[in-house]
């Protein structure tokens, strides 16, 4: 017919079935283990995805024990590493005649040897406990000025243009270079002509001086990867360089600010050798007061295990009050 679909035959010859005598009509015979049993139906691969999952399940399991011994193994090595720190802190608890008859380890037998005489001692010496103000006097402002001029510093070179900013900046890396013993004689006779010599005020000016340079180069890298799109809305809504510094670049940099603080902090707290040199022989800082007190004979365990620990108070509280923004600063260091 044309114009008009064929239409199918309502009843298709069926196909011929096999008859008895036909080879393909036979049952073919099975042998091994597919043809036993519930296992006849079995999918192909079956085994070698059942042992697929069991390694998948051991792979975990060996994981978490892998885990576990390295957390053993650290907590261990921390230990270790502790152990000289942890005798300083139990001999500073004894006598001086319970020092000399043993080690620290004896009060794992005799813990009523433990006293707090030596720290009431120190703490009795009008010479140590004017020690620990008179480092305050030095670490607080040498601190505050390194953290203050260091920003400004960072933020000039990171987003202000201005005539030489390269150039005098890789001079600022350049010191970084500069050992502090290069500098003893020549900012003696400076500061011997000026008056600052054995003062609280030399002492302040040499740490900010030597901590600048680290800050200028920290700060200045960790501004300049504020978003330059926040910056320009910024100045767009009217902000000027000081509004657009204390409320936008500080409140992003807090965290590495906060960082630079607590080493700047440490570094000044625990030095010894500008102290020395510059700082006032009559009143000096806690690590000249506690080398002072050293006796020239004898064992004299007793008066620097109780003052090495008196000196680490203030440091820890300071690292511990700052802790989350340290931790913040040094983990978008590493990200950056």
């Amino acid at each position: 017919m044309t114009g008009f679909d064929e239409v199918p035959d309502p009843n298709p010859a069926e196909p011929a079935r096999p008859t008895a005598g036909d080879p393909a009509a036979r049952p073919t015979a099975h042998t091994g283990p597919a043809a036993a049993g519930p296992g006849a139906g079995a999918r192909p691969g079956a085994g070698a995805a059942s042992g697929a999952r069991a390694g998948i399940g051991a792979r975990p399991a060996f994981a978490r024990l892998a885990a576990g011994g390295a957390r053993v193994f650290l907590v261990a090595a921390a230990l270790f590493w502790l152990l000289p720190t942890l005798g300083l802190l139990v001999s500073s608890f004894l006598s001086p005649a319970d020092l000399n008859r043993g080690g620290w380890w004896q009060v794992l037998t005799a813990p009523s040897r433990l006293t707090a005489a030596n720290y009431e001692r120190l703490l009795a010496n009008d010479t140590i406990t004017g020690s620990l103000l008179s480092t305050v006097a030095i670490a607080v402002p040498a601190t505050l000025l390194v953290l203050t001029l260091g920003a400004f510093a960072g933020y000039a070179f990171a987003w202000l243009e201005f005539p030489g900013r390269d150039w005098l900046f890789l001079v600022v890396v350049g010191l970084l270079v500069v050992p502090v013993q290069v500098a003893l004689i020549p900012v003696s006779e400076l500061f011997g002509s000026i008056g600052l010599f054995e003062t609280t005020a030399g002492v302040v000016l040499f740490h900010t001086a030597f901590g600048l340079p680290f800050a200028v180069f920290l700060l200045r890298n960790f501004f300049a990867e504020i978003p330059r799109e926040l910056l320009e809305a910024a100045r767009l809504d009217g902000a000027g360089e000081l509004r657009l510094f204390t409320r936008v670049v500080l409140p992003l940099g807090g965290p590495a600010i906060a960082s630079l603080g607590i080493f700047q902090f440490l570094w000044v707290w625990n030095d010894m050798l500008v102290a020395l040199v510059f700082a006032d022989s009559a009143n000096p800082p806690v690590t000249v007061a506690l080398q002072q007190q050293v006796r020239q004979f004898g064992n004299n365990i007793d008066v620097l295990a109780p003052g090495a620990f008196l000196s680490m108070v203030v440091p820890l509280v300071v690292f511990f009050a700052f802790q989350r923004q340290f931790v913040s600063g040094v983990m978008a260091g590493a990200i950056k």
